[in-house]
């Protein structure tokens, strides 16, 4: 791993029930970890939002966490903790150099404000159908949606983690020189063992990972497996996850007559393992910001199908790491599966290796790591 050539003091912000998991938690304690082991300092402020945790200073795995307390009140009690955030922010300016807010909505607007005024670094994390659909770039947000935008905009620095993200931003005011697309890190060490077999896996298996939920497309994706008819003969569909849409899921594989070529796994807590074993990687999503799954998939060597969405469009390219096709729709989707199948296996295992190096370059952790110290270290106001 690089080691920055600077030691910086980071104050990472997170709207968020930090360490309860999801995309945006897990990739904040990938960085924070990563940025930790080059030699930087890192403390994550967060709001206490459920009693279980501790008011004040906490650590998880190593990470220092610090959580602000306030009333459950509506809307008082988020003007109190916005205010309570700004005083911090303030007492605490001497602690770090720079702020990184994951999540940019309220608290990352404070952020953006009192940094300005304090003279600090202030990256904002935008990864895109969160804050259109419910963020503060949501068109019926309001006045104070309106005010919030106004706050983020001071910010010095925006990590966009896909390319079409920024030029929504730049339609939000945003300054196009403080836009920047970094994706995701994924952490490549945990997948560089994996190898895959020039013949395939038998039987040969298209995987899916994540939670089963309608965004994810998995109804576009049954509905095309079956539509895939001959092409998927001696095909396994595994699907790694778990959600809401677990049994409905299997009553429609069973409906459509494919159950017995979909094994339905559950959450795994060891996703190398089954990558390891997978022939092809598959993305039906209807919306992502950028999928941690298919950097995942794709650094454990595997050619991805995903749908042309943010964040997916940007890392999958046609004929030269995987397959690429019209989101929301299971004839699209199944002319492309239909391809993926009948492609050969020591095609399939080039477009893999095309695959593991083209997020090696982009979406490591030294990669990503590397461009946000340069932001961390920015005059602010910089171009």
């Amino acid at each position: 791993m690089v080691r920055a050539r600077l030691d910086t003091s980071i104050l990472m912000v997170m709207e968020a029930n930090f360490p309860k998991f999801g995309g945006a938690e897990r990739q904040l304690e990938t960085l924070a970890s990563a940025l930790v082991l080059q030699g930087h300092r890192v403390r994550v402020l967060l709001p206490r939002l459920l009693p279980e945790y501790p008011a004040g200073a906490d650590q998880h795995n190593g990470l220092a966490l610090w959580r602000i307390d306030y009333p459950r009140w509506r809307v008082l009690g988020t003007v109190i903790l916005l205010v309570k955030l700004a005083y911090w922010l303030w007492r605490e300016r001497a602690s770090y150099d720079a702020i990184h807010v994951h999540i940019a909505h309220h608290m990352g607007a404070v952020a953006a404000v009192v940094g300005r005024l304090l003279g600090k670094p202030v990256v904002l994390k935008f990864s895109g159908w969160w804050e259109l659909e419910r963020g503060c770039l949501r068109p019926d947000g309001g006045v104070g949606a309106a005010l919030s935008r106004w706050m983020l905009r001071r910010a010095s620095g925006v990590q966009a983690i896909s390319t079409r993200f920024i030029e929504d931003l730049k339609r939000y005011g945003f300054r196009p020189e403080r836009l920047h697309w970094i994706p995701n890190a994924v952490d490549t060490s945990r997948f560089e063992r994996i190898t895959h077999p020039d013949q395939g896996h038998q039987p040969p298996t298209v995987i899916f990972v994540g939670r089963l939920v309608p965004e994810k497309g998995l109804d576009n994706l049954l509905q095309a497996w079956a539509m895939a008819g001959a092409a998927r003969e001696g095909w396994r569909l595994l699907v790694v996850g778990d959600g809401p849409l677990r049994d409905a899921l299997a009553l429609q594989a069973k409906t459509l007559g494919i159950a017995g070529s979909v094994a339905f796994h559950g959450a795994s807590a060891n996703v190398e393992e089954q990558l390891a074993c997978a022939d092809i990687g598959v993305l039906a999503s209807r919306f992502e910001g950028l999928s941690n799954t298919l950097l995942e998939c794709m650094a454990a060597g595997l050619p991805m199908l995903a749908t042309r969405i943010s964040g997916s469009e940007d890392f999958v390219k046609s004929g030269r790491n995987g397959w690429l096709c019209e989101p929301d729709g299971a004839d699209h989707l199944a002319a492309a599966l239909s391809d993926a199948l009948c492609t050969p296996a020591a095609q399939r295992r080039l477009l893999g290796e095309q695959a593991r190096a083209d997020v090696l370059a982009r979406a490591s952790i030294s990669a990503v790591t590397g461009q946000l110290a340069t932001l961390y270290r920015s005059p602010v106001g910089a171009r």
